[in-house]
């Protein structure tokens, strides 16, 4: 039996008229199915189906207005679908709208018993938890004063810290993450592992498609209410990330601008070109090849990356770099030419360019990485992604004496009295 099924699920916000059509619509929302529902108004969500066993990590990727946050809300209850069905099989816990279900003149106190109950635990469930949560949401002598005297960050950390210590067999998560600090947002990651770890169901929802990476092993992506894509997570954000840039390039181009000939010139040979990678970018480069020097890649003396790609259309602020992630997706190290302070000068079309990476680093965790490789066009705070090429390479370490993720230099000094 699966965790959460989910059945041609559709939302339709009727426009304008009166309130006793709106009300009369209200009324007929889940009696009626497909088209049939009403021909006028607004479709959130249209004909969504999909299913998450028991144990796994599902995401959901969007655009801002695709229909993410209404399906959810669908999902957790709080509203009616038009038509369609949800079958929830567990104990259910939402985050979704910052504070939802907070009453605002209640402490942080009164509220966690309050959300606590709502999400199915007895009070002396609560109290058993009741520190854990408090230790983990971390606001000090704000746990008595009443929410409304609350910033959003405070706000957020309570209602997390409910939701994660109420033994959930499924939890939603949607983008209210977004607002915490870094410090809190790794925390509730930390958080989100652990659940998964236990075998928690978990359906998150976030525009930082490396976390949805490291977490889920399915995915949907929603494009304007609908299903645009359902199956492997990498799969499906190479989709999402390559329809992204199109529309970004899209809408910046002017009429008469020339789009980028991707057949001009020819590729040198190279001792390992790349190929059969996700990939997405406007095309005003492509990497055409990529070496990583593994005569030190299990050693802290350093490692070398190489990088060669061609320019197809004038690049006027070239920016290049990497990513090395680990076997979860997470992102261990990054670098870029313009963050190391080695600003690119500008390219023509037909010219073919090499950057070395050199860096230094302690021994990593045994298992193996992956490098993502980009050439972009821009500053660090805006650029356009001109070619991204997903696990472009991979490595090996083979220390499995690493404890977490890498090895630092430590000594221990004993210092006694009698």
């Amino acid at each position: 039996m699966n965790a959460l099924e989910v059945r041609g699920i559709s939302k339709n916000y009727p426009l304008g008229g009166s309130q006793w059509s709106r009300f009369r619509h209200a009324l007929s929302a889940g009696r009626q199915t497909g088209n049939a529902a009403t021909s006028e108004g607004v479709w959130a969500v249209r004909d969504i189906s999909f299913h998450v066993e028991r144990g796994e990590a599902f995401g959901i990727v969007g655009a801002n207005g695709s229909g993410k946050s209404t399906l959810l809300k669908i999902i957790a209850g709080i509203m009616q679908p038009t038509s369609g069905t949800v079958e929830i099989n567990g104990r259910l816990s939402a985050l979704l709208e910052l504070g939802s279900g907070f009453s605002p003149e209640f402490t942080g106190r009164q509220n966690v018993y309050l959300n606590a109950s709502v999400l199915g635990l007895t009070r002396e469930e609560t109290d058993e938890r009741f520190e854990a949560i408090e230790r983990f949401a971390s606001i000090g002598d704000f746990i008595e004063q009443p929410i409304r005297t609350y910033s959003t960050g405070m706000v957020l950390r309570l209602a997390f810290a409910v939701v994660a210590h109420v033994d959930p067999e499924i939890v939603i998560v949607d983008e209210a993450l977004a607002v915490g600090d870094i410090a809190f947002r790794q925390r509730c990651m930390r958080r989100i592992h652990e659940l998964r770890a236990a075998g928690t169901t978990i359906l998150f929802v976030s525009h930082e498609t490396g976390d949805v990476k490291a977490l889920c092993e399915r995915c949907l992506w929603l494009d304007s209410g609908r299903a645009r894509m359902l199956g492997q997570t990498d799969d499906v954000l190479a989709g999402y990330l390559r329809e992204t840039v199109r529309r970004e390039q899209a809408s910046d181009r002017q009429p008469g601008d020339r789009i980028p000939d991707a057949s001009r010139g020819a590729a040198p040979e190279l001792a390992k070109p790349i190929t059969g990678h996700h990939r997405y970018g406007t095309g005003a480069a492509e990497i055409i090849g990529a070496e990583l020097d593994e005569s030190v890649a299990n050693s802290a003396r350093g490692m070398m990356l190489r990088m060669t790609f061609q320019v197809k259309a004038a690049l006027a602020n070239p920016i290049v770099g990497f990513l090395v992630r680990n076997e979860k997706g997470e992102t261990i190290f990054g670098a870029n030419s313009l963050h190391e302070n080695f600003p690119m000068p500008t390219m023509e079309a037909g010219d073919v360019h090499t950057v070395d990476f050199h860096w230094s680093a302690p021994p990593l965790a045994g298992g193996p990485y992956r490098i993502s490789l980009a050439v972009s066009e821009g500053s660090l705070d805006e650029f356009g992604v001109c070619d991204y090429v997903e696990d472009a390479l991979t490595f090996e370490m083979r220390d499995r004496n690493v404890v977490g993720y890498l090895k630092l230099r430590c000594a221990a000094v004993l210092s006694s009295r009698s």
